[in-house]
Parts: structure tokens; C-alpha cells; sequence
């Protein structure tokens, strides 16, 4: 696999951006997880309220108990306390149910803040980054594999500006079809600058020697 490209400038260029996007990335976590600590603070109300309720309750039942030894009114003076109890443990739950809709906010809001601008970016850095390794690995395996430059050639053709095909010949299609070397080696030179990949040693790239 090609990552990156063979002429300096624009391998400098990936690199930068590659970590760029590491930075990118990085930043949005610590700054998602500043903002699930903050968020998950709310809750700090609601342990509380479950605490201080369910410390209530455990005492007014306790209570009970204990007054429920009285001979004859013991069963009748435990019974507000019974229910006193119960009155605690629903606003227990009521401070529980606060922690965890706390909790599930701090999750969704962390995941939020990171993921957003996360995908903003990879959507438009991403698509170009795999275009080129896959341009860039499929052209080294030509080359790798010794074929010869007429196909780059015919790329260039169809991938390059007008204006950048005339500068090296006035009909560069008549050129490739007669078999031109030099006009074929030109644009496949250009072609494999276009995918990041340095020309084959021994490539015309100098003006055109007149026979």
C-alpha cells in the first residue's frame, strides 16, 4: 500500500495533514470528556437526594420497628413511620432516576461534542487520502510489474488539462497512436506525478532532441 507520495512536497503536505488529523481528533476527545466530567456533576444533587432519602428511610423503619414493642398501640404507631419510610424511598428514586438521566446525558452529549466535528472533517479529508492510495498503490503495481508506459500515457490523456497536453505536443493522441516514445514517456511522466509517483530512472524529461 502507497500512503504517501514519492516527490517531497506533497509527501510533506500528507504528513502534515495526517497529523493534522490526529490533533484534530485528539482535541475533540479531551474536550468531549471535559464535557461528560461538567455534565455528569448535575448529578451531584440526585446522589444526595438518594442518600439523604434512603439514610430517612432505613431510620423512620428502623423506628417502627422499635415502636411496634409497645404493648397495645404498638402496630398503630408503627404504621406512619411504615409509610413515612415508603415516602423516602420514592424520593430515593426520584434522586436515582435524576443520576441516570444525568448519566445518559453526559454519555450522549461527550459523544456528540467528539463525533460532530470528528465526521466533519473525515468526510472531507478521508475521501481525497483513499483516492490517492488506491491510485497510488494500483500505479506502483504497474510499475512493479514492468508494464510499460503506454497505458499512464493514455491516462494522461484523459486525466490532464488541455493546456498542460499541448505543451508537450500540438496533437498528443496522433503522437501516442504512432508510437512518439518521447511524447509517450512525457505524459506518463505526468500521469504518475498526478498519483504521487516518481517517474521511472531514465524518463524524457528534458526538451525534445530534433533526429
Amino acid at each position: 500500500m502507497r500512503f504517501y507520495a514519492d516527490t517531497s512536497v506533497r509527501r510533506t503536505l500528507q504528513i502534515a495533514g495526517d497529523l493534522g488529523v490526529v490533533l484534530w481528533v485528539w482535541f475533540w476527545i479531551s474536550i468531549a470528556r471535559k464535557v461528560h466530567e461538567a455534565t455528569l456533576g448535575l448529578a451531584r444533587p440526585g446522589r444526595a437526594i438518594d442518600s439523604s432519602a434512603s439514610d430517612l428511610s432505613d431510620r423512620l423503619r428502623d423506628a417502627g420497628r422499635t415502636v411496634s414493642d409497645v404493648p397495645l398501640v404498638g402496630d398503630s404507631v408503627r404504621s406512619p413511620f411504615d409509610k413515612a419510610g415508603g415516602a423516602a424511598n420514592g424520593l430515593a428514586e426520584a434522586g436515582q432516576q435524576q443520576v441516570a438521566a444525568v448519566g445518559s446525558l453526559a454519555h450522549w452529549l461527550g459523544l456528540a461534542v467528539a463525533l460532530i466535528p470528528i465526521l466533519a472533517l473525515m468526510c472531507f479529508y478521508l475521501p481525497p487520502r483513499v483516492r490517492f492510495v488506491r491510485r497510488a498503490t494500483a500505479g506502483q503495481r504497474f510499475l512493479d510489474s514492468g508494464a510499460d508506459l503506454d497505458l499512464f500515457a493514455l491516462r494522461a490523456m484523459t486525466h490532464q488539462p488541455l493546456h498542460v497536453l499541448a505543451r508537450i505536443d500540438d496533437d498528443p493522441a496522433g503522437a501516442w497512436r504512432r508510437g512518439d516514445a518521447w511524447v509517450i514517456e512525457r505524459l506518463a511522466g505526468l500521469e504518475l506525478r498526478s498519483v504521487g509517483l516518481r517517474p521511472p530512472n531514465g524518463l524524457a524529461s528534458s526538451d525534445r532532441v530534433a533526429p
